[in-house]
C-alpha cells in the first residue's frame, strides 16, 4: 500500500471556506410542543384567536359598573345589590344593571353590563337594609366587615344574592380587567421565521392553541470511529492486544447534540478498506454529514482518504493547524464528509473548531455568545512548528484575583487534556514564543466557566482525594511530586502536595499534612512470602515501580540506596537485580492492579491501597506528605478553606 503524504497542507481559512461549501441542511420537520424547545422555526405563525378570547377579571372581587363607583371612597362608598357569583371556567348566568355587581373569580369571564371590576380588598359585604332597597346613589358607612367573596365551585348565584357590598374606591371603566385580545390579538404576528423557541414561546404556543409547529430538521451527523483497537464503553478490554476504549465516537456526538445536531453513532470501521467503505457509505446514505475519527494521517494503514478519494470527492487534506494537522473534507455520495484526526484532543479541538459552528448554522442556531477571558500567561510557551496552534489551557486567580492562564497539554493522545482546561488560545504561525506575563485572550468552552476556588498540583494521593471532596470546585492535577514543586515555583498552582524528603528548599507556606505507610503490595495472603526489598534483589519476582515523579519513587530510591550501603555494593548493582525497577507506572494504584492482574509479584504502593483492593502488603516505611501553598495566595478563598480541611483530618 502507497503512503500518503501531506504536501501542501491547507490554511484554517481554507478548510473553513472546505466545509462551509458542503449542504448540510437536513430540511423541514414538525415537531410537538413536547419536542420544540430549542428547535428553529421555519415559518411564521399568526394568531387565529385572540388572547384571552373573552373579557377576564384580573383579580378577585366584584365586577361592576364603573359609573356606580364614582365619588365613592372609604369614608362615602357606595352601596350595590349582590346578584350572583362568576367562577374560572364557568359561563356567567347574569347581566348586571345599574346599582348592582357580581362577585367574581380571577380570571373568570366578565359578565355582561360589567365594564370594571374592583377588588375585594376594598369592599366589605353587609346585608342589605331592611326599610329600603338602597340606591346606587346612596352613602352610608358599614358597620361589619365583608367576608372574602368565596371560591366554591359548587357555590350557586342565589348564594350572593340579597347581599350588598360596600365598595371603598371608585373605579375606571377597564379597571382590573384584561379585554380579549389584550394579550394577542386574532392576526397578529406570533412568532418569526428564525426564532429559536424558548420555554416562553411554549407558553404563548399553548395559549394559541397551536400542538406543533414547522422547525428545521437537525442535520443527522453519522459518527463512525475506525481502528482494530477500538472497544465501546462497557465491553471487555483486552489491554495485551493494545485495545483501548473508544473515547471519540462519545465525545463527538455530545458536540453534535450540543451544537444543534442529531448524533447517530454506527459501528466501528476497521482498517480493511472494504469494511470501512461499507460503514461510510451506509452513514453517508442515512445521515447529512459523515464524521469519521481516526485513519487520516499519512501512514500506510490509514486508508479512508483513499475511500474518499476514489468513491466521493476529496476537497482537502491536511490542514496548518496544530492539533488536528491531518484533517480531511470531501463529498461521499450525497453526504458531506469531514475526517477528525483520532487523538482526542486533536479530534475535540477540530471538531469544536471548524465542524460545530456548520452544524450549528444548518441546524439554524445563531452562534454562541463565545465568552472570552484576557489575563496574563503564567508561564512561558515555546512552539517552533510554524502551524496556527490550538492551545488548551486553564485559568486561576492569583492573590489579587487576577486571572492567570497557563497552558494545559499532556499530548494529543491524552483524554484528559480538555477535561483539565477552560478554554483555547488561538496561536498564530508566525508565533513561535510566548513570554511569561504577557496578554492573552482564552475563548472558553462555555459562558459558565468559572476559575476554580483552588487549584492544585502534585502527588497522587488518597488522602488528599478525599480532602477535595468536600471543597467546592478545585481542580487538581496528579503530576507527581517533582513536577507539582516545580510549577509551585513557576508561580502557577495555588498548591503542592509532596511526598517524601524535599530534594530542595522552595519558597512555600507549609498548610499541613500527614504520614502514609509505603511498602511492597503483593498478592493475598503474600503466597510468595516477600518480607522487603531484599526479596526482589535476591529472588526471581517481578517487581512494577511509581514513576520517577512520584514521591514514593523518591523514598524508595533512598531505601534501595540504603540497603547498597548495607551490602557494600553499588547501588546501581541493586537496582539492575531488581527486575522490573525501571517500569514506571504513574497512578498510585497502578503498581497493586499490576498485581492484581498477574502481571507482577509486587508492586510500589500504600498500605491503603493494598486495603481497599484486598491485597497483602509488606511495610518498608513511612512517608511524609506535605501540602504547600503559594505565599501569594493564603489568602485565598479556597486556599483557606483547605487549610481548615487539614486541621480537622
Amino acid at each position: 500500500m502507497n503512503r500518503k503524504e501531506f504536501r501542501d497542507l491547507a490554511s484554517p481559512a481554507e478548510a473553513r471556506e472546505a466545509i462551509d461549501s458542503l449542504a448540510l441542511e437536513g430540511g423541514i420537520e414538525r415537531v410537538s410542543l413536547e419536542e420544540a424547545r430549542g428547535r428553529v422555526l421555519v415559518a411564521r405563525l399568526d394568531a387565529e384567536l385572540d388572547v384571552p378570547g373573552f373579557d377576564r377579571a384580573t383579580l378577585d372581587g366584584y365586577a361592576l359598573r364603573a359609573r356606580d363607583t364614582f365619588g365613592a371612597d372609604e369614608a362615602d362608598p357606595a352601596r350595590l345589590e349582590l346578584i350572583g357569583e362568576v367562577h374560572a371556567g364557568e359561563e356567567p348566568d347574569v347581566a348586571l344593571e345599574d346599582g348592582q355587581a357580581v362577585e367574581i373569580s380571577t380570571g373568570a369571564v366578565m359578565p355582561d353590563g360589567a365594564d370594571a371590576m374592583v377588588p375585594v380588598e376594598r369592599t366589605d359585604r353587609v346585608e342589605p337594609r331592611s326599610t329600603e332597597r338602597a340606591s346606587s346613589a346612596e352613602r352610608s358607612s358599614a358597620n361589619s366587615r365583608a367576608a372574602p367573596p368565596r371560591d366554591d365551585g359548587d357555590a350557586a348565584s342565589a348564594d350572593s344574592a340579597g347581599d350588598e357590598v360596600l365598595v371603598r374606591t371608585s373605579v375606571a371603566p377597564g379597571d382590573n380587567v384584561m379585554f380579549a385580545g389584550a394579550d394577542v390579538a386574532a392576526g397578529e404576528r406570533a412568532l418569526g421565521p428564525g426564532t429559536t423557541i424558548t420555554p416562553r414561546d411554549i407558553g404563548l404556543l399553548s395559549a394559541l392553541g397551536i400542538d406543533e409547529v414547522p422547525v428545521r430538521a437537525k442535520p443527522r451527523v453519522g459518527i463512525v470511529s475506525t481502528g482494530d483497537e477500538l472497544v465501546r464503553p462497557g465491553e471487555d478490554l483486552h489491554s495485551e492486544r493494545g485495545e483501548i476504549y473508544d473515547v471519540n465516537s462519545y465525545t463527538i456526538a455530545a458536540g453534535v447534540e450540543d451544537a444543534g445536531g442529531e448524533a447517530v453513532l454506527y459501528p466501528h470501521a476497521g482498517d480493511e478498506q472494504d469494511e470501512m467503505e461499507e460503514i461510510l457509505r451506509t452513514a453517508a446514505d442515512e445521515c447529512d454529514l459523515v464524521l469519521s475519527s481516526g485513519s487520516t494521517s499519512a501512514s500506510a494503514v490509514d486508508v479512508i482518504y483513499r475511500v474518499i478519494e476514489e468513491q466521493g470527492e476529496l476537497l482537502l487534506h491536511g490542514v496548518s493547524v496544530k492539533p488536528g494537522k491531518p484533517m480531511l473534507i470531501g463529498r461521499l455520495d450525497s453526504s458531506a464528509y469531514v475526517g477528525l484526526p483520532g487523538y482526542p484532543v486533536s479530534a475535540m479541538m477540530v471538531f469544536r473548531t471548524f465542524v460545530a459552528p456548520a452544524i450549528r448554522e444548518a441546524a439554524g442556531l445563531s452562534e454562541p455568545a463565545s465568552a472570552t477571558v484576557t489575563g496574563r500567561l503564567a508561564r512561558q510557551e515555546r512552539y517552533e512548528e510554524g502551524r496556527h496552534r490550538l492551545m488548551p489551557v486553564g485559568l486561576v486567580t492569583n492573590g489579587d484575583g487576577e486571572t492567570l492562564v497557563y497552558p494545559v497539554d499532556k499530548g494529543s493522545g491524552a483524554t484528559t487534556s480538555l477535561a483539565d482546561a477552560d478554554g483555547v488560545v488561538e496561536v498564530g504561525p508566525e508565533t513561535d514564543y510566548l513570554e511569561e506575563g504577557e496578554p492573552v485572550t482564552a475563548t472558553l468552552f462555555s459562558p459558565d466557566v468559572r476559575p476554580p476556588t483552588l487549584f492544585g498540583v502534585g502527588e497522587d494521593d488518597p488522602t488528599f482525594s478525599r480532602l477535595l471532596d468536600g471543597l467546592e470546585n478545585p481542580r487538581y492535577l496528579s503530576v507527581g511530586s517533582r513536577p507539582g514543586l516545580r510549577r509551585l515555583r513557576e508561580g502557577v498552582p495555588d498548591v503542592a502536595v509532596a511526598a517524601g524528603p524535599l530534594e530542595y528548599e522552595i519558597d512555600a507556606t507549609e498548610l499541613g499534612g500527614w504520614e502514609r505507610e509505603w511498602g511492597l503490595v503483593v498478592r493475598p495472603g503474600n503466597p510468595d512470602e516477600i518480607e522487603g526489598l531484599a526479596d526482589l534483589v535476591d529472588r526471581d519476582l517481578r517487581f512494577v515501580n511509581r514513576t520517577t515523579d512520584s514521591g514514593l519513587r523518591s523514598s524508595l530510591g533512598a531505601a534501595v540506596a540504603d540497603l547498597a550501603e548495607e551490602r557494600s555494593v553499588d547501588r546501581h548493582d541493586v537496582v539492575d537485580a531488581i527486575d522490573g525497577f525501571d517500569l514506571g507506572l504513574r497512578a498510585h494504584e497502578s503498581p497493586a492492579r499490576k498485581v492484581i492482574a498477574d502481571d507482577a509479584d509486587a508492586g510500589l504502593g500504600l498500605r491503603e491501597t493494598a486495603d481497599r483492593l484486598d491485597l497483602g502488603f509488606v511495610p518498608v516505611g513511612d512517608q511524609p506528605v506535605r501540602v504547600l501553598a503559594n505565599p501569594d495566595r493564603t489568602e485565598k478563598e479556597g486556599v483557606r478553606e483547605l487549610e481548615d480541611a487539614l486541621e480537622e483530618q
